[in-house]
């Protein structure tokens, strides 16, 4: 059954990432790449700017916040072993193909995020909440559609996702000699019933000071793990040449491509590209919804900052690092050791904690920023904010699927995050495109306003929204 099981879901992965999403993430990209006169590159400097921007309500989330927990979300084990997976399965080719998701994913990415940002409620407090859900209704009047979307975010996050996060986290044990047999190990048992405890004690309420020691520690490990790779890249200088030379003629060696597509640089770019930014997926715009800006458009650019965040800079992080230490990609080294492998080349047996450490912490944050997001889209079905009682129990359930995710097979882990991530683009892009002109009134209005010197601040009457939104009448 369990093989069964597998094999229907790499079936499924298989045919939409080879028919649909790859069609549909770069169309989609290009699309408001063009409509929105190449924001990504256009507006990147005020992107940058914004991160700094003060919040005006004490009880809101800043934009830099917001940037936060959504690029907490993203900087994760997909960084490390979803990278080292694209090119051991893809080879070179697949880091062209993951920065090229990620800059046209940049447009889609600022469309989301501004919509959330549009239709987004106003709690009690002041502060506010939203999502994909909460513009699929508002805008299309489909609260049937919002709840299957919320549905589907749900068992990605906590299911699909958080299961691989563990996994992954697990696998970097592998190169330890205590792991033993893998086939007889019983480190993925007690290594994922520590992890499910330590997040269990967290998300049920008594783990402030670790979620607040990981927030500070996140940001500085990603920033140590960019400099390893610069240094590992400086320590092997001669390779460079040759790195970024397969990269580009193997990303359009379109006879492999095609003679092998599920294992293709093109697929799995962009199946790990996709995994690692979430760019139209629909999961950042969660947060985005929570950040206390004057107008929208400001933390549209923010959260397209953070895909450039995850994949030019952290997954191509693990590409050089993994590419200039002269490792050939091989199916036989996947994942964390392939990562571990390449680095102890340079720096010896550190190599090697360094990673287990950095998947820990990224993991770590990572399993916390899904829960945010599902318990957002949970309060969303029930259309009122679910109990305590209840909202324990669905962190209990998924602290139990952590758990479950150390034991399963590589394979699978993969395939069903792929499937569940991909069944959330599938609603979500369509979206974005339909509603794609309110958001692309909000950039004119936007970008007006700060030609005149002003520091933006918008009212839905200014695009033709009054009494469409709550927030901003």
């Amino acid at each position: 059954m369990y093989a069964l099981f597998s094999g229907l879901i790499e079936s499924i992965s298989n045919f939409m990432y080879s028919y649909l999403l790859i069609i549909l993430l770069l169309a989609v990209g290009l699309y408001f790449t063009f409509r929105t006169r190449f924001i990504q590159f256009r507006l990147l400097g005020e992107s940058i700017r914004l991160v700094t921007e003060k919040k005006g309500n004490k009880n809101g989330v800043s934009a830099f916040e917001a940037l936060m927990v959504s690029t907490a979300s993203r900087v994760g084990t997909g960084n490390i072993v979803g990278v080292a997976n694209a090119i051991a399965i893809g080879g070179y080719g697949a880091v062209f193909w993951m920065w090229i998701i990620a800059l046209v994913g940049g447009a889609s990415a600022f469309i989301e995020s501004t919509l959330a940002q549009i239709y987004k409620k106003k709690n009690k407090d002041g502060s506010s909440y939203g999502g994909p859900a909460y513009y699929i209704e508002a805008a299309l009047h489909s609260r049937f559609l919002g709840i299957i979307f919320a549905i589907a975010l749900i068992a990605t996050y906590a299911v699909g996702f958080n299961m691989l996060c563990s996994y992954n986290l697990i696998t970097s044990l592998s190169e330890y000699s205590f792991y033993g047999d893998p086939e007889t190990s019983v480190v993925p048992l007690i290594c994922g019933a520590v992890l499910a405890v330590l997040v269990a004690i967290c998300v049920l309420g008594g783990g402030k000071r670790i979620v607040k020691v990981t927030s500070v520690m996140v940001p500085l490990m990603g920033l140590t793990y960019i400099a390893m790779a610069i240094i590992s890249m400086v320590m092997n200088f001669e390779m460079l040449p040759f790195v970024f030379k397969k990269i580009f003629t193997s990303a359009f060696d379109f006879k492999a491509i095609f003679g092998g597509f599920a294992g293709s640089a093109l697929m799995q770019g962009i199946k790990r590209g996709l995994y690692s930014n979430e760019a139209g997926v629909g999961s950042a715009p969660n947060a985005a919804a929570a950040a206390d800006v004057s107008h929208p458009v400001k933390q549209g650019l923010v959260q397209m900052l953070s895909v450039f965040i995850d994949t030019l800079l952290v997954c191509t992080a693990t590409a050089m690092m993994c590419l200039s230490s002269g490792l050939t990609p091989s199916e036989d080294l996947t994942g964390a050791p392939f990562v571990q492998t390449a680095l102890s080349s340079n720096f010896g047996s550190f190599g090697i904690y360094f990673v287990t450490f950095a998947l820990l912490l990224f993991a770590f944050t990572t399993l916390l920023g899904n829960l945010f997001y599902c318990e957002g889209c949970l309060n969303y079905i029930a259309n009122r904010p679910v109990s305590k009682t209840g909202m324990n129990i669905f962190r209990i359930l998924a602290c139990v699927v952590v758990f479950l995710g150390a034991l399963l097979d590589f394979s699978l882990v993969w395939n069903l995050a792929d499937v569940l991530m991909g069944i959330m683009a599938l609603i979500n892009l369509p979206v974005i495109v339909i509603l794609g002109k309110t958001a692309l009134s909000a950039l004119n209005d936007y970008v007006k306003q700060r030609k005149e010197g002003k520091d933006p601040v918008f009212k839905a009457s200014s695009i033709g929204l009054e009494g469409k939104t709550e927030f901003w009448d």
